[in-house]
């Protein structure tokens, strides 16, 4: 996973169908009813149980935000402990409900998270991830713009998708190909070709000092090279097949 869409709006749908769900779940089903739970006591844990979850997915997506736009991508690793810190936050609200004057809870913390919060996780964390990979389905389709950062904050280049041609090895750097106003320039980034290969996994490796983007190919010159816009790569005998 390499995306993941930002926007509140969405994510507050999210939040709303959460809130929803836990809502039935707790009001209908009664998971942890153990005869003593009168209808009022019922409805209240029910209506704050499903505020709670979406106040708490509220959050999340305002913070998963910001990180986002500070750091310009997402993996598996940031997506898991989005889930993880959701649940926290979620327990740490729902117990303190719990024992609050409103409903006067009787479990001690741990009794509350082993009867209670586990139940509640279970049926949580299957809905959070189905929603989470559907929002990503929603992302806009744009003309993407692409950062591409080296290793030093200097290191920065804003360019089209369309307008980058290839990326190639330059030792301890990476040499950027792009059109500008027609015209083919560089650019040199500290940063490695593997890098580039897993922010950007649209480009085609060639050759073990070049990746190509696939919409700059213009035609084979011959049996190992080809042409791309304005500029000619080799192409080893490793990668020829993944670019026929």
């Amino acid at each position: 996973m390499k995306q993941l869409n930002t926007s509140i709006k969405q994510n507050l749908i999210v939040g709303l169908l959460l809130g929803l769900w836990i809502f039935i779940f707790a009001f209908i089903i009664r998971p942890f009813d153990d005869g003593t739970v009168n209808f009022r006591s019922w409805f209240l844990i029910s209506v704050g149980f499903s505020l709670l979850a979406f106040l708490c997915y509220a959050i999340l997506a305002v913070i998963q935000k910001c990180v986002y736009e500070k750091i310009s991508k997402w993996n598996v690793g940031l997506e898991i402990g989005s889930i993880v810190f959701f649940h926290f936050i979620y327990l740490i609200s729902v117990y303190a409900y719990y024992k609050s004057p409103i409903l006067n809870g009787g479990y001690s913390f741990g009794d509350f998270f082993v009867i209670i919060f586990i139940k509640v996780g279970f049926v949580l964390a299957p809905v959070i991830i189905l929603a989470r990979r559907y929002l990503i389905k929603l992302i806009p389709i744009k003309d993407d713009v692409l950062d591409i950062r080296g290793e030093n904050k200097l290191d920065v280049l804003r360019i089209n998708k369309s307008d980058l041609v290839c990326v190639s090895n330059a030792q301890n750097y990476v040499e950027i190909f792009y059109t500008e106003n027609g015209k083919l320039t560089s650019k040199l980034i500290r940063t490695s070709l593997k890098k580039i290969q897993e922010d950007f996994d649209f480009l085609i490796q060639i050759h073990r000092s070049h990746l190509i983007n696939p919409m700059h190919f213009k035609s084979w010159r011959s049996q190992n090279t080809i042409i791309l816009t304005q500029i000619e790569l080799p192409v080893s005998k490793n990668y020829k097949a993944t670019l026929l």
